[in-house]
């Protein structure tokens, strides 16, 4: 994001945002949504972009204790991946399960399946 980038920032000092326009105009940023997601969750590490695949697999939601199983059976530890998702606006958790935050980011995490895994 341009935040994390740098390009744009808050600064308390004059209490406002300042950017950097010329950076910001010469990055490529995609006009299609799937295009955007599909770049946002590559930019994910490893880890928590595997754990979004796997989610992906499930359809659009899962519950938690789904999610409990899977961690056991695949050793991973997928719930402090999908937190961190949430944090970034990939997923959305209530107090039963996790949810992609829109149908493009399960389609993009699911593109990226291998599908001979």
């Amino acid at each position: 994001s341009l935040i994390t980038e740098g390009l744009l920032q808050f600064r308390l000092s004059c209490r406002r945002w300042v950017w950097d326009e010329e950076s910001i105009q010469s990055r490529k940023i995609p006009d299609d949504v799937a295009e955007f997601f599909t770049h946002a969750i590559g930019m994910l590490s490893p880890d928590h972009l595997n754990a979004l695949c796997t989610l992906s697999c499930f359809g659009a939601s899962i519950e938690i204790s789904v999610i409990k199983i899977l961690e056991e059976g695949l050793e991973l530890q997928l719930q402090k991946s999908f937190d961190e998702a949430v944090s970034e606006g990939f997923l959305d958790k209530t107090n039963r399960n996790y949810k992609f935050s829109h149908d493009r980011i399960q389609e993009a995490a699911y593109s990226r399946v291998d599908q001979d895994e």
